[in-house]
């Protein structure tokens, strides 16, 4: 007689496995609104760090600093010679005072040595999902916010 083990095979194991990590991929896209969704938040992501990073070296400095995008070309740029792109896909607005604005098209957002800005937003958007960056013109605070697209 025979005894047979119970259990289940290494094959059968992993195979489960691979399903829930299908699964798990699938479900955290649709939550995220796709990999267009993933790729509108890492630029707004992004872009708030830079103006973080502006507001910061305004403080440590003592001297003013500016944060500039151009919308058009899809590009922006910080001190100490930061830049980049925002993909070619997504919609950008800027709304900021016309005074500091370098070029016709462009936007810029002025930090102060005390912290202080000229304020402004930054809307990057993909079909109906947005993100806004806002900066105070009070404090330079730099807020992410989840939005719906202007039109």
């Amino acid at each position: 007689m025979k005894l047979r083990q119970s259990g289940f095979s290494l094959l059968e194991i992993l195979l489960v496995v691979a399903i829930l990590a299908i699964a798990s991929v699938l479900a955290a896209t649709a939550m995220t609104g796709g990999f267009d969704g993933i790729q509108l938040r890492s630029s707004a992501k992004e872009i708030a760090a830079q103006l973080r990073y502006t507001r910061a070296q305004a403080i440590a400095t003592g001297q003013p600093q500016r944060f500039t995008i151009d919308p058009r070309a899809h590009a922006w740029t910080a001190p100490d010679g930061r830049d980049g792109e925002i993909p070619e896909k997504l919609g950008i607005v800027f709304t900021g005072a016309r005074e500091v604005q370098p070029r016709a098209g462009e936007g810029a957002i002025l930090f102060f040595a005390d912290g202080a800005s000229t304020g402004g937003r930054v809307q990057l958007s993909i079909k109906r999902a947005a993100w806004n960056v806002d900066v105070a013109w009070l404090t330079g605070e730099v807020r992410l916010t989840r939005s719906e697209a202007e039109r």
